[in-house]
């Protein structure tokens, strides 16, 4: 086991992982910009280091600077957390030629997978059903020509990373110039990689993911399915395990698909395989996560597996000490994300509490929300028995948790749990206005 690891990372999942490693034993390492040099993280951590100024490409994409700190604190393994630089296999080349563990998939898994129009080619060979698509496209009138062979309307999206960005809605070909432009323009910004591919759009359709875990060793695990289908923009609002579109017999098939997947790639580390689940009841495979999403705090809270810690351990050749036989997935968790709408400082946090509610935050009182990074303040998640009961649950968290001094969307997150669609499951990814 590693005796320190460096955190890559910012925001509430840097302070989630820094907590998994004080359990461990684990000591941290923490780096911060400039705009960051008070928050939470810092604080926390056994160790921390300015590395650059408030924009994420002087600091927290600074690969070189992340590097050269790492080996200086003393730390075995850098820990990328999501986002940033978590499925960038430049940066985990560089962990390797210095003699640091990168904590995600190993190197070549990396080069593989992380270029997702090349991705789905390999899952075409696993038995899941890939959406039509193509590799990456070089130009507006190459992705035209693909979508007409395919037919509109299309998806185009960038090859390199996540998080709803360089991603664009086609409707018709006078579109796909522009659309082209912007996102691969955007995926430069968020990745630093602008290649696109384009795959057909299937509506009306749910988002519907899987999480694993595999090891070094070929053991593999799926900790079941979150239905991530409230979205805006393509970002995540709200998310849930199990989903209530899933049947028994669905996810059971899904699972023992998924495990066979990545057994058949060659994974290591923990993953997510993305579909869309169309209304005949046909499952989708849209892209594979190679990292740790934000959302994987719900499938923790319903399995009761610690899905950092099992990083980590993986990272360091720790093998699975459980079976797919092992997994419980009884119960009920919904997640809602709270997000900023406006810049300025914390002036009031509370939390809410009682059994099972958990709120993964980097707030405390004086925090500065700046302008520079993502507008994600935390997680509410809670779980119960039942569907039913973990939706009054959270209803009653979301009226309790105050944060004062930035505007936020609570009061959003209470409508949607109030919604009568999505208190019948019975909701897609138009729930939130999106076509």
């Amino acid at each position: 086991m590693f005796s320190k690891i460096l955190i890559a990372n910012r925001g509430e999942i840097a302070v989630r992982i820094i907590r998994a490693c004080k359990e461990m034993g684990v000591a941290t390492v923490a780096v911060y910009s400039e705009a960051d040099k008070n928050a939470l993280h810092v604080a926390l951590a056994d160790q921390s280091y300015c590395i650059g100024g408030s924009e994420a490409s002087d600091s927290y994409l600074n690969e070189n600077q992340i590097i050269s700190t790492a080996v200086l604190a003393g730390a075995q393994a850098i820990h990328p957390g999501y986002g940033f630089l978590s499925e960038n296999a430049h940066f985990a080349r560089l962990c390797r030629k210095n003699g640091l563990v990168f904590i995600g998939p190993g190197l070549e898994s990396m080069e593989r997978l992380s270029d997702k129009a090349i991705l789905k080619e390999l899952i075409r060979h696993t038995g899941l059903t890939v959406i039509p698509g193509t590799k990456a496209v070089s130009s507006a009138e190459e992705a035209r020509k693909a979508a007409d062979t395919i037919g509109y309307p299309v998806m185009l999206k960038a090859c390199s990373g996540g998080g709803g960005r360089g991603i664009r809605l086609i409707r018709t070909a006078d579109e796909m110039e522009e659309s082209y432009l912007q996102a691969s323009s955007e995926a430069t910004s968020a990745f630093g990689d602008g290649s696109v591919y384009l795959e057909k759009y299937i509506f009306p359709a749910r988002h519907v993911e899987l999480q694993v875990l595999a090891d070094e060793y070929g053991n593999a695990v799926c900790l079941g399915e979150r239905d991530c289908s409230l979205q805006r923009r393509n970002q995540k609002l709200v998310e849930e395990s199990p989903s209530p579109a899933v049947t028994g017999a669905q996810r059971e098939k899904m699972i023992g698909l998924a495990v066979e997947a990545v057994k058949k790639i060659g994974y290591v580390g923990a993953g997510t395989l993305e579909f869309l689940l169309d209304q005949d009841g046909n499952f989708w495979f849209m892209e594979m996560n190679v990292r740790l999403q934000v959302e994987h705090c719900v499938t923790e809270m319903l399995t009761g597996v610690d899905l950092v810690k099992w990083q980590i351990r993986i990272a360091a050749g720790i093998p699975l000490n459980f079976t797919q036989q092992d997994i419980c997935m009884q119960g009920s968790a919904i997640e809602c994300r709270i997000n900023a709408l406006s810049c300025g400082t914390l002036q009031m946090l509370h939390v809410p509490g009682g059994p099972s509610v958990r709120f993964d935050t980097y707030l405390i009182a004086g925090t500065a929300v700046s302008p520079y990074y993502d507008s994600l303040l935390g997680k509410l998640i809670v779980f119960a028995k039942t569907r039913e009961e973990t939706l009054r649950k959270m209803r009653a968290a979301l009226c309790e948790l105050v944060i004062d001094g930035i505007s936020t969307n609570i009061k959003e997150q209470l409508r949607i749990v109030e919604d009568d669609r999505f208190i019948s499951g019975n909701y897609d990814l138009t729930f939130m206005g999106n076509r």
